[in-house]
């Protein structure tokens, strides 16, 4: 059976956006729970988002947002397909690969994100098999209605299960 040329692309948009976020579940693993992810979605709705920062620039109200958009702070978009942060090196890099290089690229991000969080990477955890069946996680986007403050909402819609980031 051929793949239709939108199932190829959808397939690629969760191909890449799952490497993004096993890169930064493999970051947690070299002992940098601090890392956090403040994904949503673009204003078209058309493309994912997922901004790497350090807990110091999450917003004490809101365990997925960031503080500063420009500061400590790097950015992926489903736009750029496999140009993971513009890197033009990446483009068939395996998450571990992924890792590695942002290690080498952003220390000073690193730098604020040692430690351990064990609360955090439960939910990362939890989060992350959700994004492995497909429920990519959104904590901002140009919604009607304010979601669910209780859960964070993801591609499968409003109440997924997936509660809020711990803080």
């Amino acid at each position: 059976m051929t793949m239709a040329r939108d199932d190829r692309q959808d397939s690629d948009v969760m191909k890449n956006a799952l490497a993004v976020l096993e890169m930064v579940g493999i970051l947690h693993e070299r002992g940098y729970e601090h890392l956090r992810v403040a994904p949503g979605m673009s204003p078209s709705g058309m493309s994912w988002r997922c901004s790497v920062t350090h807990r110091g620039n999450i917003r004490p109200d809101h365990g997925a947002k960031t503080i500063e958009f420009y500061e400590d702070t790097v950015h992926y978009t489903s736009a750029a397909g496999n140009r993971f942060f513009d890197w033009e090196d990446a483009q068939e890099d395996t998450p571990d690969r992924l890792a590695d290089k942002f290690e080498q690229r952003f220390p000073e991000i690193l730098e604020n994100a040692t430690g351990a969080d064990p609360e955090y990477v439960a939910w990362y955890v939890t989060m992350l098999e959700l994004a492995r069946q497909g429920s990519l996680p959104i904590a901002y986007a140009d919604w009607y209605d304010d979601p669910d403050p209780r859960w964070l909402p993801t591609t499968a819609g409003f109440e997924s299960g997936l509660p809020m980031p711990p803080i």
